[in-house]
């Protein structure tokens, strides 16, 4: 015979759940909204970086949040469809920097447009007070010095979703 037990009711909202969900759902409407461009979040955030400054595929995988292996496919798509080109580094011939092409500059345009809509269409949807409050309040979780801002260290490996910053 087993006997149920109640679950203990929780204190604190369950803020994990709730960024999780977050996340998720802003990502697929990101993702939606990217194929009229052709082109995935992941690929803008890295033409967005690359357009930004020379740098090389390590610098950034490290500020779109991709493995390495995940980079290389991502360049070579970019390549594929003409909106970026690898060029060996002058500092270090072995490394590559990701020159974005003239079809790309025009894609990162594009993008940002369309990552300010969709994140323009989220926020619309609170009231207007309650908008600036909470990119506040997750600008100073995730900034310099926040409870948010550096993973801890931890025995177990903690996988989590990849995409752009930004």
């Amino acid at each position: 015979m087993t006997t149920s037990r109640t679950a203990p009711v929780r204190q604190i909202r369950d803020l994990s759940g709730l960024l999780d969900h977050a996340s998720h759902v802003l990502a697929t409407r990101m993702a939606a909204a990217f194929t009229e461009l052709g082109i995935t979040p992941r690929a803008y955030g890295v033409l967005f970086h690359a357009l930004a400054a020379e740098r090389t595929q390590i610098q950034l995988a490290e500020l779109a949040d991709l493995d390495k292996t995940t980079m290389v496919v991502t360049v070579d798509a970019l390549e594929k469809a003409g909106l970026a080109e690898r060029r060996p580094a002058a500092a270090d011939r072995r490394a590559r920097i990701v020159r974005v092409t003239e079809a790309g500059e025009r894609a990162v345009e594009r993008g940002t447009a369309i990552a300010d809509r969709v994140h323009r269409e989220v926020l619309e949807s609170l009231p207007r007070d309650e908008r600036a409050v909470l990119v506040a309040a997750l600008s100073r979780l995730v900034g310099g010095g926040g409870a948010l801002a550096d993973p801890v260290g931890c025995e177990r490996t903690v996988r989590r979703a990849r995409r752009p910053r930004g």
